[in-house]
């Protein structure tokens, strides 16, 4: 093994780079060689936004706190596979960010959509402040549901991306209300409601016509995103390949989760180590100059990235996908439901065309984001809590 080392922000870091195997390296649906593509994956895992603990950031809610260290790991975590959403619905999949190269205004204002104050669509303040409404005080630390949920409620005032952000609960992802969510051309009445500041549409880059004419396009691009609990206190074997075969899709945006109460961002796995952006880094608040660019390189990993064994994930996720459109979507569903065929491989959620009629049962448990059971769907999904008690039924 080769061991890259670099200095970065005073401190001294020590990476490994990737192992020399035969084993494919997966990033976000891309298959790659060690061999012959090392400087095409780094390229891949540098272009991916990074985001990581802040200080010195304007106080949440003006008394609030100016730093996220310690708390904000899943927040970070939450931005970052969202800006992936937002980097293949605004740049594509394909695109690379180059260190010193000049970037297109998208890229800009993508970035500018993550940056840490109060009036980016996605700021630590907006997603701190939205999720005192998921029972969230400022401060404290969330799971990967919680995340999700703030995330979906925060796009809806996102004209520009004018994305679906489905939160699939239960472990199961219904067709039918992804279709009427996707094709759903009437303007959310959450961004109606809210029009946006002038500095919102500074900052976030979103020309005043863009927002109508993307809504009545047929197909919103969608951003599917999957809270799962894959075993009690450590991941169950048996979802394994399916987890790993999510990172093979072309619509995969990664998988937030990490270690208990610890989050990270992954994008990739090669042989039995999955592979991630580690947001436990702190780094001084950056300050948009007035012409919407800003100093960019630290929201790029420019060392290899962490891999840690599958077997240590903590069973408490949420798995993100993206689809631009509806043939995306349609090609996502033939792919799980081919997964679901595959012998000895364990499907972590179910596909189902309609909503199956035990979801109204009052018996059971209702996971949807406005109901009085968050507490215990927050026990459920939300790593935070590892005291689990078995009922004998």
């Amino acid at each position: 093994l080769f061991l890259a080392t670099l200095t970065y922000d005073t401190l001294r870091f020590e990476y490994e780079d990737f192992p020399e195997t035969k084993e494919p390296v997966w990033i976000l649906g891309r298959k790659y060689s060690v061999f012959t593509e090392k400087e095409e994956i780094l390229l891949d895992v540098t272009s991916r936004l990074w985001f990581t603990y802040r200080k010195n950031f304007p106080a949440i809610g003006g008394t609030g706190p100016t730093s996220d260290t310690g708390w904000g790991c899943m927040l970070r975590c939450g931005q970052m596979i969202f800006a992936q959403a937002l980097v293949c619905r605004h740049l594509g999949r394909d695109w690379r960010w180059i260190k010193g190269k000049r970037q297109m205004d998208n890229y800009f204002n993508v970035l500018n959509a993550f940056i840490d104050k109060k009036d980016s669509y996605y700021s630590i303040h907006q997603i701190a402040q939205m999720g005192v409404g998921e029972g969230k005080s400022i401060g404290q630390w969330y799971g990967p549901n919680t995340v999700a949920q703030v995330l979906k409620k925060l796009a809806t005032f996102d004209t520009w991306s004018s994305l679906a952000v489905h939160v699939a609960m239960d472990n199961t992802v219904v067709m039918e209300e992804i279709r009427r969510l996707c094709q759903s051309n009437v303007p959310c009445a959450g961004a109606a409601a809210c029009p946006a500041l002038e500095s919102d549409v500074l900052y976030n880059g979103c020309p005043e016509d863009v927002g109508l004419r993307e809504r009545l396009t047929l197909w919103k691009p969608l951003v599917l995103l999957i809270p799962l609990r894959l075993g009690l206190t450590e991941i169950n074997e048996a979802y394994i390949e399916t987890l790993k075969h999510c990172f093979m899709m072309p619509q995969s945006l990664g998988v937030i989760g990490g270690k208990p109460n610890s989050a990270h961002y992954f994008i990739g796995y090669v042989g039995e180590e999955l592979i991630y952006l580690d947001p436990h880094t702190t780094q001084p608040a950056v300050e948009p100059s007035d012409s919407g660019c800003l100093p960019d390189e630290s929201f790029h990993c420019q060392h290899p990235p962490c891999r840690m064994s599958i077997a240590e994930l903590d069973p408490s996720i949420a798995v993100g996908f993206f689809c631009n459109t509806e043939a995306d979507f349609n090609d996502w569903c033939q792919q799980i439901k081919k997964l679901s065929l595959v012998r000895g491989v364990l499907p972590m959620f179910e596909l189902v065309e309609r909503q199956p009629s035990h979801f109204s049962n009052p018996d059971v448990l209702n996971l949807t984001p406005d109901s009085s059971d968050a507490d215990r769907l927050e026990r459920f999904f939300d790593s935070e809590d590892e005291d689990f008690e078995i009922l004998s039924l």
